[in-house]
């Protein structure tokens, strides 16, 4: 089942000048600051800055959907037509991610919390 679309990944070149950015829109200070990535939450959202997004593929913000099995989803979505440009990563903590880009090269995000 896909759950809601709750997370967005921007890919950022100056993970700094991002995060300085960010924080004043969002009005809140990161739960993750990490050289690889930094993470807000605000109003239900979780925002994320990867400085590594650029070189994956990413070419814009990427939406990523919550799904209670990631695989059978990343599945569905390439015999629908999706090209996988990452496979399903652990990032951590047992949280899965994976993107795919679809026939207009749109990027479609899916995550699977641990729980899951």
């Amino acid at each position: 089942m896909t759950a809601a679309l709750k997370t967005i990944i921007y890919p950022v070149k100056d993970l700094d000048r991002a995060k300085a950015l960010f924080s004043a829109l969002l009005e809140v200070e990161p739960y993750a600051d990490e050289p690889y990535y930094v993470g807000f939450k605000s109003a239900g959202q979780d925002v994320g800055l990867d400085p590594n997004g650029h070189a994956r593929g990413m070419t814009g913000p990427v939406p990523y959907w919550h799904v209670d099995d990631i695989r059978a989803r990343l599945a569905a979505l390439q015999a629908a037509g999706a090209e996988v440009l990452q496979d399903v990563q652990d990032v951590g903590g047992g949280k899965l991610i994976a993107f795919v880009k679809d026939a207009d090269g749109n990027l479609v995000g899916l995550t699977q919390d641990p729980a899951a």
